[in-house]
């Protein structure tokens, strides 16, 4: 008797647990992004969430949480519960955790359930309006010649104009001074004051300064030319071969998180995705809305496996860890 009315319970609970999926969602869903308000990253999360809501019928609330380079972030939501109501974007920051930070919190391979990635950044490479080469030719043949003298900038430890930094002094084949700064703004206003020398840096926040003709530009960091910056060459076609950075943003969620749960959030991104504001907003921004080949969780699982097996040489050979 005892017996038949544990199983009675179990297909009560079972019934009751797939009824609460095929409700969700009955409340505001969370988006956490690891990076401040009005950032890369956020207005990428919020022009998401904008849309997204339209399709799943609440409110999406953008929560930043800041700090250690979006592991704080990645941190909590692995420890969040798995019901539906937690999400996270983050860039490339996921895969180059593990490589940057001795003692993680978090599996990024295996703490997380897969969305979607969404869309990709591209990166530009610019120099103080003073600097006295004129195109990428005259830069390369400055740097090695006066490597020790110039400085570059960028957002801090594991941002990506870091990473692109790194990345570009290997490709060159120079070292010169890297100061960090606490964002992309602070680095792009030392830039622009004449502080620092070359800043790599999103489209997001350089196309404005490169419209304006308030910085020099040495060309994009992309595989191809892109839409907001059609005349610019990349650094690849200048002699940088295979020389490629793009800041992507994937979307994740707990662990345990219930499949028919996920398979909405990714079918709300697809949606988002063909909003015709938020294409604009992407165009505006510079910003690429990823290919149809990316948009599975499986998808993100392989992208970020095959970005942590490519960052993890780099930033070990650049040297560059926190505790």
């Amino acid at each position: 008797m005892r017996k038949r009315s544990l199983v009675a319970l179990l297909a009560v609970g079972s019934a009751a647990f797939a009824q609460a999926q095929s409700n969700w969602p009955t409340r505001p869903i969370t988006l956490v992004v690891p990076f401040a308000a009005g950032g890369p990253t956020d207005v990428v999360a919020r022009t998401l969430g904008a849309s997204m809501q339209k399709t799943l019928g609440q409110s999406i609330l953008v929560e930043n949480k800041l700090g250690a380079g979006g592991t704080i972030a990645a941190a909590y939501v692995a420890k969040a519960a798995p019901d539906g109501y937690t999400f996270f974007i983050h860039h490339n920051g996921m895969a180059t955790s593990p490589a940057l930070y001795r003692k993680l919190s978090f599996d990024p391979l295996n703490d997380f359930e897969f969305v979607s990635q969404a869309v990709e950044v591209p990166m530009t490479l610019l120099a103080r309006k003073d600097f006295p080469a004129n195109n990428f030719t005259e830069l390369l043949a400055y740097l090695k010649a006066n490597q020790d003298k110039v400085n570059l900038a960028n957002a801090g430890l594991g941002a990506v104009s870091q990473l692109c930094g790194m990345m570009f002094q290997r490709a060159v084949g120079v070292q010169l001074t890297e100061v960090p700064f606490s964002g992309t703004a602070p680095a792009m206003n030392a830039l622009l004051g004449g502080q620092v020398d070359l800043l790599c840096d999103q489209t997001t926040q350089t196309v404005p300064y490169i419209n304006a003709n308030r910085v020099k530009f040495f060309g994009v960091t992309t595989a191809k030319r892109i839409k907001v910056l059609p005349n610019a060459p990349t650094l690849a076609e200048q002699g940088l071969k295979d020389f490629e950075v793009v800041v992507w943003h994937g979307i994740y969620a707990p662990k345990g998180t219930p499949r028919p749960i996920l398979e909405k959030v990714n079918a709300a991104v697809r949606t988002a995705l063909k909003d015709p504001d938020v294409v604009k907003r992407m165009d505006d921004l510079g910003a690429e809305i990823v290919g149809e080949n990316k948009l599975t969780p499986d998808s993100l699982h392989v992208w970020l496996k095959s970005e942590i097996d490519r960052w993890g040489p780099i930033i070990k050979a650049g040297g560059k860890f926190a505790d």
